[in-house]
Parts: C-alpha cells; sequence; structure tokens
C-alpha cells in the first residue's frame, strides 16, 4: 500500500500530460482543419457572383405578338416563360413545391444542415455523389449563377451563395424567383408558364391535382413528362399529395380524390401555328430593327394588324379550295412510305403532329394498317379508322390506295378526349394558294396565308413569290384610259389584229377564241376580252400603263412590253392586293402595315405606326373603275360572286396554260386577293381558270369575314363632265407597237 501510495503523483502528472498532449493534438487537428476548410471556402467563394444583381434580376421573357383585339397570335422566345408575382401562384402551388422539394423552406437560413449531412452519408454509403440535399434557395442558386455539375466544390459555392440570398431577400421573394426560373420541360420555364402550356390555364386556377403534377417537374422534367411518360407523372404527382398530407396541408379526404383523379392534360395551341408566315414576317422585321436578342427574350410586346377570326377562315378556305382543286384532278398516288425510308411506325414523328389538331384542319397521318373496307391510322396522340366511304372520291379500294408506312394527307372530321379521330383521305399533289387580306381604311393586314403547310414548306407565296397575274393587270389599263376622260360606255371594236414589234408580229387571241365585235370598255372589262385591253395599252402607251400600275404601289419589275397589259409580268399578291385597295378608297392608297405598336417589358412605347396614304387617282377614276369591276361580278367572269349578299367588285386572272389562277377582290370595306399554283411554275390542268381555281377560295373567306359586319355601300362615281367627254378613236387597225414582244 505504502508504494502504490508514493507512486500516485507521478501517475497523475504522466496522466495530466497525457491529456494535454490529446488536447493539444486536437486543437491541433481542428486549427488545420478549420483553416483548411475556411483555406477552401476562400478559394471557392473568391469568384462567386455578387446576388446584389439580383435586385435588378429580370429573366429573359417571352415576347409575345397579338392580334387586332389583344389575342396572342404568336411569340418568340429562347425560354418560354411568362414573369408571374408571388401573389401568381396560389398556395396549393406553393405548398405542394415546399412540401415535395423543401419542408423546411421556410424555416432555414439558405441551407439545412441534416439534410446534406443525411444525403451525404447514403451518398457515401453508395459510393455516389452528392445530391438530393439542395433547398430551395440553393436550386435558385444553381439555376441563376452555377453550373449543373455535382461536384463538392459546386455544392460548397452553392450553399454560400444561398446563405448570401437568405440574407438579402425575403422568403416570398425568394420562392418567386424560385418559381419563375426552374425549367419545368418541353421549352417551358416557370410555373406560370408550366400552367399555361400544360393545361392552358393561369396557375392561379390550378386545381390540387395540377399543382401536385407541376411540382413534381423540377426533380427531372423530362423523366415525369406528362406528356411522353403519363404514368411515371402520375406516380410522382401523388407522391406529392402524400407529402402534403404529411405536412398537414391537406386533409385525408383532399388527398385520396386527388390521388384517384386521372391526368387529364389541355395542351396550349401553338399560338405561332394559327398564323405561321404572318408571325415569320414579324419576326424578321423585329429581328432586323431591334436585334435578335431583344426579340427573343426582351419580353417586347408586339400589337399587330392580324384578326384572329379572319386569319382562321383564311386558312380554312385555302385549305378546303386546294382540296377541292386535288379531287377534280382525281388520285394521283406516290405516297411516301417511311417504313421504305427505315423508320419505323412506333419511332415515326411528323412535324405537323407539333401543332395540336383540330377538327376541319388537314394533316399527315401515318398508315398503321390497310385493308379491304378498312385503313388504321396515327397522328399525333391520335387514332383513325378510314373506311371506303371516306375514300370514295378516289374510286379506289382503300388496298390499292394505302399500304402500312404510307404518309397520307387527311382532312380531320372528329377528335375524340380519348384519342379517337375520324379522318377522310384527301391529297396534296404540291398544289399551292395563298390569300392575303387588307382593311381599305387603315391598310391593316387582316389574314395571311403563305402556303399550304407551313411545315413543309416556309416559302411566303403571298408576300415572296412573284407570279404572272394575268387579266387581274388590265384594271390598270382601263385606269389609264379613264383618268384620260374615257367612260365605262365608250365603244372599241373587237376583232382579229397584229401588233409590230421590234421582234416581229405579235397576234394576240381571246380567252374564248371569239371575236365580239364593237363592245363598251364596261364590257370588255368584265369578259376579260383580251384584245380591247391591248388595243387600248397600245393606244396610251404601254409604259404609261406602267407608270400607272406604279402609282398604285406596285415594285416589282414591269419591262415595257405590250403583253405586260395581259399579265405577263410578274407581282407578289401583296403588291396585286394593296394595289386595288385604291378602287373602293376613292382612289388613296393606304400603304399595307402589320404593325400597329410595339412596347418592351416595361410597358414603353418603341414604335407606333400610323396609316400612311396617297393620293393615286382621282375619286371619279377610281369610283368608275370600282363600278366596272362591279360589272365583272354581276355579268363577267366572276359572276359566281354575284350571290354574295354584300357588294364586292373584282377582277380575275388567268395565265398561259393555266399556270396561275387569281382573284383579286374588295368590298367597300375590305379587299383580299386569291392565288393558286404550282411553286414550280406548271399547269394547274385545263380550265382551271381564276373563276374557278381562286374565286371560290375568295368567296368562302369573304363570306366568313365580313359575317355580323356592316359591309357599306360602293359610292357612285360622279357624272362626267360634258365638256371632257370624249370616245375613243379605235376603228382603224391598232398603230404599231414600239415595245418589243
Amino acid at each position: 500500500m505504502k508504494v502504490l501510495y508514493e507512486n500516485l503523483p507521478e501517475v497523475e502528472i504522466g496522466g495530466r500530460r497525457l491529456v494535454g498532449r490529446v488536447l493539444f493534438g486536437l486543437l491541433l487537428l481542428i486549427s488545420v482543419l478549420v483553416g483548411a476548410t475556411a483555406g477552401l471556402l476562400l478559394v471557392y467563394t473568391t469568384d462567386l457572383p455578387q446576388v446584389d444583381a439580383l435586385e435588378a434580376y429580370r429573366p429573359s421573357s417571352i415576347t409575345e405578338l397579338y392580334d387586332d383585339h389583344n389575342r396572342v397570335i404568336g411569340s418568340f422566345a429562347l425560354q418560354r416563360r411568362v414573369v408571374a408575382s408571388y401573389e401568381d401562384f396560389p398556395p396549393v402551388l406553393r405548398n405542394a413545391l415546399v412540401s415535395i422539394e423543401d419542408k423546411d423552406f421556410y424555416k432555414h437560413s439558405g441551407i439545412n444542415f441534416w439534410r446534406i449531412v443525411g444525403a451525404a452519408y447514403r451518398d457515401i454509403e453508395s459510393a455516389g455523389k452528392v445530391q438530393g440535399a439542395s433547398t430551395l434557395t440553393m436550386q435558385l442558386a444553381r439555376n441563376l449563377f452555377l453550373s449543373p455539375d455535382r461536384r463538392w466544390q459546386r455544392k460548397v459555392q452553392e450553399a454560400m451563395l444561398a446563405i448570401q440570398i437568405e440574407r438579402r431577400f425575403t422568403k416570398p421573394q425568394i420562392f418567386t424567383l424560385y418559381a419563375n426560373q426552374i425549367f419545368l420541360g418541353h421549352g417551358v420555364y416557370g410555373f406560370e408558364a408550366a400552367s399555361e402550356f400544360y393545361f392552358s390555364k393561369p396557375a392561379k386556377q390550378l386545381t390540387l391535382e395540377e399543382a401536385a403534377l407541376l411540382a413534381g417537374l423540377p426533380k427531372g422534367p423530362t423523366l415525369y413528362s406528362p406528356v411522353n411518360h403519363l404514368d411515371r407523372a402520375q406516380k410522382r404527382r401523388n407522391l406529392v399529395i402524400n407529402a402534403m398530407l404529411e405536412d398537414g396541408k391537406i386533409t385525408a379526404a383532399q388527398a385520396a380524390d386527388a390521388r384517384q383523379a386521372p391526368v387529364v392534360l389541355r395542351l396550349a395551341h401553338d399560338s405561332n401555328s394559327l398564323a405561321p408566315y404572318f408571325v415569320e414576317e414579324i419576326r424578321r422585321y423585329l429581328e432586323a430593327k431591334y436585334g435578335t436578342d431583344q426579340v427573343h427574350e426582351g419580353g417586347l410586346k408586339v400589337y399587330t394588324s392580324l384578326d384572329v377570326d379572319m386569319q382562321k377562315a383564311a386558312y380554312q378556305a385555302v385549305t378546303d379550295g386546294l382540296a377541292a382543286y386535288e379531287r377534280r384532278h382525281g388520285w394521283k398516288g406516290h405516297l411516301e412510305n417511311v417504313l421504305e425510308e427505315g423508320a419505323t411506325i412506333d419511332k415515326y414523328y411528323h412535324p405537323d403532329w407539333d401543332d395540336e389538331s383540330e377538327v376541319g384542319g388537314y394533316i399527315h397521318a401515318l398508315v398503321t394498317s390497310a385493308g379491304p373496307g378498312i385503313a388504321t391510322l396515327k397522328f399525333g396522340r391520335y387514332t383513325a379508322a378510314m373506311t371506303q366511304a371516306d375514300v370514295a372520291w378516289t374510286k379506289k379500294k382503300i388496298p390499292d390506295l394505302l399500304k402500312t408506312g404510307d404518309l397520307c394527307y387527311v382532312k380531320i372530321a372528329t377528335l375524340s378526349q380519348n384519342g379517337a379521330a375520324h379522318v377522310s383521305l384527301e391529297q396534296d399533289s404540291g398544289g399551292q394558294g395563298a390569300l392575303l387580306a387588307i382593311d381599305n381604311t387603315t391598310g391593316a393586314i387582316k389574314a395571311l396565308v403563305g402556303g399550304r403547310d407551313f411545315n413543309v414548306s416556309k416559302f411566303d407565296r403571298a408576300t415572296q413569290a412573284l407570279r404572272q397575274v394575268g387579266s387581274s393587270f388590265k384594271p390598270y389599263v382601263y385606269t389609264t384610259v379613264i383618268d384620260g376622260g374615257a367612260t365605262p360606255d365608250d365603244t372599241i371594236l373587237d376583232e382579229p389584229v397584229s401588233f409590230e414589234t421590234p421582234s416581229g408580229p405579235y397576234t394576240p387571241h381571246n380567252y374564248d377564241e371569239k371575236f365580239e365585235g364593237i363592245i363598251t370598255l364596261r364590257r370588255a372589262l368584265a369578259q376579260s376580252r383580251n384584245i380591247p385591253a391591248l388595243k387600248l395599252a397600245s393606244k396610251v402607251g404601254i409604259k404609261n400603263v406602267i407608270d400607272y400600275a406604279e402609282r398604285f404601289g406596285i415594285t416589282s419589275k414591269l419591262p415595257p412590253y405590250l403583253p405586260v397589259a395581259l399579265g405577263s409580268a410578274e407581282i407578289t399578291l401583296l403588291e396585286q392586293t394593296a394595289a386595288y385597295s385604291v378602287f373602293p378608297n376613292d382612289g388613296v392608297r393606304v400603304t399595307p402595315r402589320y404593325i400597329t405598336r410595339v412596347t418592351d417589358y416595361e410597358g414603353r412605347v418603341m414604335e407606333e405606326d400610323f396609316p400612311e396614304v396617297k393620293d393615286v387617282v382621282s375619286e371619279r377614276t377610281a369610283r368608275i373603275m370600282t363600278s366596272m369591276l362591279r360589272e365583272v361580278v354581276l355579268h363577267g367572269t366572276g359572276v359566281a360572286a354575284s350571290k354574295l349578299p354584300f357588294p364586292v367588285a373584282g377582277k380575275t386572272g388567268t395565265t398561259n396554260d393555266f399556270t396561275d389562277a387569281w382573284f383579286v377582290g374588295f368590298s367597300p370595306t375590305m379587299t383580299c386577293g386569291v392565288w393558286v399554283g404550282f411553286d414550280e411554275k406548271r399547269s394547274l390542268g385545263a380550265k382551271e381558270t381564276g373563276a374557278h381555281a381562286a374565286l371560290p377560295i375568295w368567296m368562302n373567306f369573304m363570306t366568313v369575314a365580313m359575317s355580323g359586319k356592316d359591309p357599306g355601300e360602293f359610292k357612285p362615281a360622279p357624272p362626267m363632265p360634258h365638256a371632257i367627254a370624249q370616245k375613243l378613236d379605235t376603228s382603224d387597225a391598232a398603230p404599231a407597237a414600239e415595245e418589243s414582244h
């Protein structure tokens, strides 16, 4: 016992020394760790962006185009986003998002330490990379400032930025930034844009199950897309609903009802598909004036002249008119077969299917099977069964028309919610059509169709195609004569004639190969007689006629050759239609316009367009020409339009070999032009005149466009002063033409 007590002080001293050394070692280790951590934090945070910039931050947003009633007709964007405020996101959406993504969002200061530790433990255990620990604030920091990689360095930077963001901004501000920034699939950014895309309504109107579906998307917008992976999306939605129930955000009854509800999507119709050629014209103009970045990221508001209802009527009229033309000329076949090109039925996708299908529309459909009496087809999310009655016009049996893998053109008769459809077989052999309608008073372009299918061909036949206008050029000849003092009742001799030109004799003929003898100018124009038009042009001089055409706004090059009087020159539909509006405008030309106003993101006006007017001919001349063009409809080549319940006037146009068919006409308030032809300038077929191919399209459009509106009346021409009345001397042979053929 004595020995033990004697050794006790030495043991205590040794123990204290050991404890001291251990403590010193621990302190040294902690110092090293703290120093290393501080050094690492210094390294990782040296180049961190300043969150102060968020105070003035505005995410890139959509430039939207509106029609004349402020309805959206198109948009431009790199990221399809609609910037919304905190109040625009309903509580049900905020609760759903917080429950599934960050339960302690309203409590933490940017990072959730225990969540990070738990996630790190699981990742170490599974030998994976860190994941699943980000708060909404950290996600916001990553989306705004950092790359999406999963390295520890980025995680540290993410956490440091999140802390800075939390110190500078309130929770509602942070939530709003996040909800506007997050990617939610299919090119959509932010919950407001997502609500409009998936459900065609603003976020404020979301139901519980809809909000839960959207809240489940940030984890994997592609993986959980309800468009492409409905089952996964529904499971993810139910997981969000369960999380909300656990957090006490909803009742058990509400959760049960929401879980049992089917996923019902109402995908927004692509607004750009309504008037794609018109929207493309706007895009080119805006980019040239303001630059690509401003147009696609600046959130401009572009107010245009277009009328949605008229545009729909225009597209329907053109496509129906082309379908009627195709049927008149019989089935030609030669369908593309995707199987022969190496594609598969299951994986094939046509660009037409990007747009939401509509009853009455035309679309390319894929034949999935074909047999006696029936063929099955698919287009987009729809399937259709086509019977023999749906192909009767071809006078062929289904097995002789279609085989599996064929890509055919159909018209949609019905569409059902369950994906079933009824279609009829149509044909697209390459025939094209274009239509352009202008408000007479303002020059506003109300409808523009540049072709059958923008997805197939983006070439705008209304504004870019130069085509021979045929007899629709003749009004410029008669305007020149009338403006020179002639009257519609003056007479001219319709007889065989030859014109001497530097290249030799030019002997024209009338369409019907007949001659009517002495006729009035009114009848000559109404019946579209070629010989009188050439005689008149020769008498006043073709250069004088061309001068008048240019005064009307024709800018295309018009060579000074006599056949130009019959429409051999090439002019765009836009030029020709705008020029005709001079007649109902009492001789005043209003420059066509697409845009009325452009504002920036803050609502400041960047440009405002007002009608630009110019006197072209006298009121007397314009009214006389209107009455003569009215005669074309009442008793001439455009007589089919006489049955319309409102006053109209206009002129048909047909070129040699029926290559181009035109009708350009007007009511007292609107002017519309229609062209039909092939891009490669080949014949439409025998008897495919302007009256046969183009006029029905014009009539169908004008019937809808004028419905419910006051059509107005054409004003009578003032009496011609007796002192300047004159008769044209056309009894002698026409003088030699100075122009070459």
